[in-house]
């Protein structure tokens, strides 16, 4: 929501398997779940719609939610509708970006893949002439459906042609990519929710291979990010870059085109 309007964000993370959430969420009290956020004026505000509503409401030059009142109620039920349902699908497709799972769907799953179907078309056929999103330009409704778009890619879930090309758009986005590279910096052992089943590559675009090495000479002089000194180097293809933190490394190396300011040295 923050990314893909522009709003302006300090983000923190939380040891949502670590052991600390409620220890690292206590300042934002009575907030128990994330995500959580803390408006500039101290305003605490949990759940994603009360987020999602804030966020609107004070940005409104945002354009968060479709212009027309009609699609704009459409897109707030889808939101709502995603918001409180589809628990086959939450329960039996756990979120993870790491892989895809080779999975068949129980009935359950298959039912709520039919309801994902019809509101999707519905959006699709009546609002989505102006562009590829589910009310033609992005709006808060896709940043909703954006872990739905995950879990359909991540377990290779049968879906209608119009379902599928929705999924490869979310996939494809720069914004979405850029959030995968992050949560791929965190790593868990064991990991929350494995499944014990085949797998295969990652359904999204495929990055250029890329390593972390500690010895080269790299061809920037700073950060691309940050513009501080190098301190950590990865390898692109056999050309080293360095970067100010693992954390710029990484987030790099999982997906290094989805990084302009990284791209342009490219």
């Amino acid at each position: 929501m923050f990314e893909k309007f522009g709003i302006p964000v300090n983000s923190h993370m939380v040891g949502l398997y670590d052991g600390t959430l409620a220890e690292d969420l206590s300042e934002l009290a009575p907030a128990r779940l994330v995500p959580a956020m803390r408006t500039p004026d101290g305003i605490v505000i949990g759940e994603t719609l009360a987020m999602a509503e804030t966020l609107a409401e004070r940005h409104p030059e945002a354009q968060m939610w479709p212009a027309d009142p009609a699609a704009r109620a459409l897109a707030r039920w889808l939101a709502a509708e995603m918001h409180a349902g589809f628990s086959a699908l939450r329960n039996e497709c756990p979120m993870q970006l790491l892989h895809q799972y080779d999975m068949s769907p129980s009935d359950a799953v298959k039912k709520d893949l039919s309801r994902l179907a019809e509101l999707w078309a519905l959006a699709r056929t009546k609002y989505g002439n102006t562009g590829p999103w589910l009310f033609g330009k992005y709006s808060l409704a896709d940043a909703f459906y954006a872990p739905v778009a995950a879990r359909i890619a991540g377990y290779g879930l049968p879906v209608r042609p119009l379902m599928q090309q929705y999924v490869e758009t979310t996939l494809s986005d720069p914004a979405f990519r850029r959030w995968r590279a992050m949560g791929l910096t965190k790593t868990y052992d064991p990991v929350p929710y494995a499944m014990d089943l085949p797998t295969r590559a990652w359904p999204g675009p495929q990055g250029l291979p890329a390593q972390p090495v500690e010895t080269g000479t790299p061809e920037n002089a700073s950060c691309p990010y940050s513009g501080g000194a190098i301190t950590h180097m990865a390898d692109f293809g056999g050309r080293i870059f360095g970067f100010c933190n693992a954390f710029c490394r990484d987030k790099t190396v999982n997906d290094p085109m989805a990084w302009p300011k990284f791209a342009a040295l490219l």
